[in-house]
């Protein structure tokens, strides 16, 4: 009499393999859910950037200025600005700022919207004592896609529109 060793199983049944495959499956398409959510988050999080990043440092730059300013002018270019021709009231792209020093002289400050061949840009000029104006002191923004200066019921009012036709407006009035 010959006494069978049990036979050792060296392979998985075809119940095994097919729920070995479809936990893979779910798990595979899970991962790629996930990973196109993020993605999904990532671009929504990108298109507002200009709301989070570059808003608040415009507002704190643009505040101050204006908020110590004696009094403001809007223009149609940089150069009608400099020679106190044609002042607006209507959306202007530049606005000039008049400052009241210590001693009792006036300065003036330029923020322009314009082209100067990189892009359009929010820049900063300060005019010198002898009225010229040089290169810009710096660029406040190139994020908007426009940027117009108005003065409505006396108050001025700056409005950005932002590359995803964000649109954010500040509003200011002179003190006394």
């Amino acid at each position: 009499m010959t006494i069978r060793k049990p036979s050792i199983r060296r392979a998985f049944t075809l119940i095994e393999l097919s729920l070995a495959i479809g936990i893979g499956m779910a798990v595979s398409a899970l991962s790629l859910a996930l990973f196109q959510q993020q993605l999904s988050f990532l671009n929504i999080f990108r298109s507002q950037s200009f709301l989070t990043e570059e808003v608040p440092v415009i507002n704190m730059h643009v505040s101050k200025l204006v908020g110590k300013a004696e009094r403001f002018r809007l223009h149609a270019t940089v150069e009608e600005a400099l020679s106190g021709l044609s002042p607006r009231l209507t959306a202007s792209p530049v606005l000039i700022l008049n400052f009241r020093q210590p001693d009792g002289s006036v300065r003036a400050s330029i923020l322009s919207f314009e082209n100067r061949g990189t892009g359009k840009a929010l820049y900063h000029y300060v005019v010198s004592e002898d009225g010229q104006l040089n290169a810009p002191q710096w660029h406040v923004t190139k994020a908007p896609r426009d940027v117009s200066f108005a003065v409505e019921q006396g108050i001025l009012r700056m409005t950005l529109t932002g590359p995803n036709n964000e649109r954010v407006t500040y509003s200011g009035a002179m003190t006394q």
